[in-house]
């Protein structure tokens, strides 16, 4: 299998392979062989030990565009690219077109607002600071474009799925 990964804006070419040993995988990351055995521990939570470290991933269930995963404390943001995908040739098929909402990943309370309505903002730029869980994550732009609506303030409390601002 032959996948992209964006991870902290570095595109990665992974090919994965998958050995004769359960949960055993061979990958190659551009060009480099790696080893990994991957269990998946419940739904979200995966143990992954690459080239004898040990490492814990848990996927942040998300209503919003971005996705996230935790690696030990650390937040990362990133996006697949699997040429099978539909998801991924949508996206590739002009994926920035018209408003696109930002929606609360989890629970949680609005720490402060990043953009004001009508402001021109770029990919990737935080919109919204949410705090959950004692952490606080920003909600970034998924392109570039203006502002349009913003549903939320400083202080507010917002639920999963929320409509956080529009982006057009």
């Amino acid at each position: 299998m032959r996948i992209e990964i964006e991870m902290g804006g570095q595109l990665r070419k992974v090919q994965l392979e998958q050995a004769a040993e359960n949960g055993v995988w061979r990958a190659s990351v551009d060009g480099e062989s790696v080893t990994a055995e991957a269990r998946l521990l419940r739904p979200g939570v995966l143990s992954l030990i690459v080239d004898g470290r040990s490492y814990r991933i848990v996927l942040e269930e998300s209503a919003a565009e971005e996705q996230v995963l935790f690696a030990g404390t650390e937040r990362m943001a990133y996006r697949v690219e699997d040429p099978r995908s539909l998801r991924s040739r949508r996206t590739h098929g002009g994926g920035t077109d018209g408003p696109k909402t930002l929606k609360a990943s989890m629970p949680g309370r609005v720490v402060r607002l990043l953009a004001a309505k009508g402001e021109t903002v770029r990919a990737h730029q935080g919109i919204v600071v949410i705090e959950a869980m004692k952490m606080q994550n920003e909600v970034k732009s998924p392109k570039d474009g203006r502002v349009t609506e913003i549903h939320v303030g400083a202080g507010d409390t917002v639920t999963a799925g929320d409509v956080l601002a529009v982006i057009e």
